[in-house]
């Protein structure tokens, strides 16, 4: 006597494969907004805006509005470095493209690897606050005793909220342990030429 072998549910595998192929699109698709709110939230970067509508900006500046910048910058305590900014504030006319410098030096005896992270406050002024250019977007290397002048280059949204007449950019600066370990091999008299 033998015993009736279970039949095989093809269609059930089917469904199984329709609905992961279904999760997997949506995940896909919701992976955009994520990037976007990352983005803009974490970072301070607004990603909808181009180049070319911040360089128009530049040229059409807002009605006669001033807004002040302060710049703070420090450094954490396993960095050996000096890091402040050249000028601790700037009025600014939101539209218009304005450089700003911070001094960095590595007070150790070793080439040392910093990454900066930038923050600015209040926060609801974030998402105005655009970098064109800035030493916080690659890692920084500072051999020993080395010091540099780091540029920020910067524009203020004219859409920046009217009640909004102060905005602080502030960097912290974090010894980057990788990258660090990378150059102190390539600078050891054992690496391989």
């Amino acid at each position: 006597m033998s015993t009736p072998t279970p039949k095989a549910r093809p269609a059930a595998g089917t469904w199984k494969m329709v609905v992961v192929a279904i999760a997997a699109f949506a995940f896909t698709f919701s992976l955009i907004p994520l990037y976007r709110i990352a983005c803009e939230k974490v970072f301070g970067i607004r990603l909808e805006r181009t180049a070319a509508e911040d360089v128009q900006d530049a040229r059409t500046p807002a009605a006669e509005r001033w807004v002040t910048v302060e710049f703070d910058g420090g450094v954490n305590s396993k960095l050996p470095w000096e890091f402040t900014p050249h000028q601790f504030s700037m009025r600014v006319k939101p539209g218009e493209q304005y450089e700003t410098t911070y001094y960095a030096r590595n007070t150790s005896d070793r080439t040392v690897v910093g990454s900066a992270t930038p923050s600015v406050a209040p926060a609801r002024a974030s998402g105005y606050f655009n970098k064109t250019e800035c030493f916080c977007f690659t890692a920084q290397t500072l051999e020993a005793g080395e010091q540099r002048d780091m540029p920020v280059r910067f524009i203020i949204d004219p859409n920046l909220p009217a009640d909004v007449n102060t905005v602080t950019l502030s960097y912290t600066f974090f010894k980057n342990d990788v990258l660090t370990a990378r150059a102190a091999a390539a600078n050891s008299p054992h690496a391989a030429p």
